[in-house]
């Protein structure tokens, strides 16, 4: 057996996970040359061969979510250890060079056959709330009831979404609530179709980046699954403009994805594949950029849910391949395949969370009667 093989053999196996074996979640190796690409290029060589065809796993969910729990630094010593340093800083550091994603540059814009196949009707691209669910639909349904809830959103105000992609808070609370909501996104293909699926209503979108929000006031702001964009350097800039626009009664939603430990690059295959220029803020970044702007006034975590929304997306989109796969090509299926359920796995290990922090510019008089 080479050097390679029996490194990477000894790593998989403190995880669970067998080469070749017979459970869902072992390694299928096709090419043996996945474990030299893997020691050098982490997880983009470890993807990349994925992409390539030189490797499978039925559940590729589950093989993500047991290399994620085993904790493999904690386990591993003497030789093995240095190794696995090696490996896990070749996971974890993108280098700060330009590159062109050409593929994750216009995620958004990929095609909105493929969103409308893979997610609810109402096209909502965030974490679901499955509290009382039992299907997708009715998972988002929660999740956008339970915003405007927490809001205490009334008739007749006003709301800023940054970050509304296709408008399905803004259609939601514009019919449900009666809220006037004016939603902003940098991507052109939301913003033609949401305006269509908003005709009609109190619903304003906009072509906009959040920084170039001027001179308005609103009653409520909500960001729902986009500060994961913004990049630490941003953070506080982002908390600023949130405080300018907001009246000095409202309370300002931020729903995102959050990370166990402050970084500042992402996962270089989710990088270059999916999400460019991405990242997850961690607690202390949050704090860090809300400090002196905002009371924190609620945090509710429930990133298992997400674990959940994403297999439902990938079940969605496999169901639809036959029916996308002239649009896109064999290796876009084993791509996206990837992207959702190795997240799936990382927010089933408890590696990625999923927050909903609600913030007032002075604090709620009385106390804010938190809602679940």
């Amino acid at each position: 057996m080479n050097r390679t093989k029996q490194i990477v053999e000894k790593l998989l196996q403190l995880a669970g996970i067998q080469i070749n074996g017979h459970n869902p979640w072992d390694i299928q190796v096709h090419d043996e040359r996945l474990y030299a690409r893997v020691l050098a290029q982490g997880s983009l060589g470890l993807g990349e061969a994925y992409l390539d065809g030189w490797w499978d796993v039925q559940q590729l969910d589950e093989f993500f979510n047991r290399i994620l729990q085993a904790r493999l630094d904690k386990k591993v010593r003497g030789d093995w250890k240095i190794i696995l340093q090696v490996v896990l800083a070749s996971l974890g550091n993108l280098q700060n060079k330009k590159r062109a994603y050409d593929i994750g540059k216009h995620h958004y814009d990929l095609g909105n056959d493929l969103y409308e196949a893979m997610l609810d009707e109402r096209l909502v691209y965030t974490c679901g709330y499955w509290k009382k669910a039992k299907t997708l639909a009715e998972a988002q349904e929660e999740k956008l009831d339970l915003v405007c809830k927490k809001l205490n959103l009334q008739a007749g105000q006003t709301v800023l979404d940054i970050g509304c992609g296709w408008g399905s808070f803004a259609k939601f609370a514009s019919q449900k609530y009666g809220a006037h909501v004016v939603g902003v996104t940098v991507s052109q293909e939301q913003i033609e179709l949401g305006k269509k699926n908003c005709a009609g209503l109190p619903v304003e979108l906009r072509y906009q980046d959040y920084r170039d929000i001027k001179n308005e006031k609103f009653d409520h702001i909500v960001s729902l699954g986009m500060f994961e964009h913004v990049g630490y350097k941003n953070y506080r800039t982002y908390m600023e403009i949130a405080r300018r626009v907001l009246k000095d009664s409202g309370l300002f939603l931020l729903h995102t994805i959050g990370g166990l430990h402050s970084v500042k690059t992402t996962d270089p295959w989710i990088a270059k594949y999916i999400f460019p220029n991405s990242m997850l803020p961690s607690l202390k970044q949050l704090s860090v950029a809300i400090e002196g702007l905002f009371v924190m006034e609620d945090w509710h975590s429930f990133g298992a849910d997400y674990d959940k929304t994403l297999m439902m997306w990938f079940q969605n989109f496999d169901q639809h391949w036959q029916k996308l796969k002239h649009q896109y090509s064999d290796r876009f299926y084993r791509m996206w395949k990837y992207y959702l359920l190795c997240c799936a796995g990382s927010f089933r290990a408890r590696k990625n969370q999923l927050w909903q922090i609600v913030l007032s510019k002075n604090g709620v008089v009385g106390g804010y009667p938190s809602v679940r």
